[in-house]
């Protein structure tokens, strides 16, 4: 799955550097038939420091999603490849 960027420089809430950049991801969450896929999700990265990390409004908002996945999500077919 293809990361999505978008242009938007932040300050890091971890080193405090500006240049961080809001990037839209994929997340998934659970496996086997409790499997939640979670498209663009905004993750803040810093390309100073490294870090990656969601704010705490994605977070509630990921935390609302999961709670009502049955009225939020819809069923699609995924290829599943196990890494050995």
């Amino acid at each position: 799955m293809r990361n999505r960027e978008r242009e938007a420089t932040l300050r890091c809430e971890n080193c405090g550097s500006d240049g961080a950049r809001l990037r839209h991801v994929t997340r998934s969450y659970g496996k086997g038939s409790s499997l939640l896929v979670v498209e663009n999700v905004p993750v803040v990265s810093c390309p100073q420091c490294g870090a990656s990390y969601l704010t705490a409004e994605t977070l509630h908002e990921m935390d609302r999603i999961k709670a009502h996945r049955g009225s939020l999500a819809k069923q699609r077919n995924v290829a599943v490849a196990e890494f050995i």
